[in-house]
């Protein structure tokens, strides 16, 4: 059976449950779904966060997922996976993002559903801006964020 691959950026928000339908949908070859779910927060620290608005490069933020979803589909035995990302203005207790892996065996899916959501959390081309009783204002890269997709390079 050929590999099931779903790469959306989309305004409207997503059904997980029906995602997850979606990409197992006349599978007998899925033996595990790992799901992970992005949702706003209401705050960052001590400061109550308003919302955050997200904003991408049409075109050039699906080719950059496609890539790193291409990888993820050569380096573990996946039947399939799903990566939604919204844009927009997004308020607290939205969901953000949602990736889906699917294999035969938790482990490969467990891993590439980490793989997927290091990459998109450091080196997407996403950029995030956060609305708050301050104000407003972009969020920078985070360190820890860089490493966690790093560890996916070394040797």
């Amino acid at each position: 059976m050929t590999a099931n691959v779903t790469i959306r950026i989309q305004e409207a928000d997503f059904d997980i449950a029906r995602e997850i339908s979606l990409l197992t949908k006349r599978r007998s070859d899925v033996g595990a779904v790992v799901s992970f779910s992005g949702i706003c927060r209401g705050n960052e620290g001590s400061e109550k966060i308003a919302a955050l608005t997200l904003e991408h490069y049409p075109g050039m933020a699906e080719a950059e997922i496609a890539r790193h979803a291409d990888a993820a589909m050569s380096r573990w035995p996946l039947t399939g996976l799903s990566v939604i990302h919204r844009f927009g203005r997004i308020t607290p207790g939205e969901n953000i993002v949602l990736v889906l892996t699917a294999s035969q065996h938790r482990q490969a899916a467990f891993e590439a559903a980490e793989f997927l959501m290091d990459y998109l959390k450091a080196n997407a081309p996403f950029w995030k801006r956060e609305e708050s009783a301050a104000g407003a204002s972009w969020i920078e890269a985070r360190d820890h964020d860089d490493a966690a997709a790093a560890r996916w390079t070394k040797s």
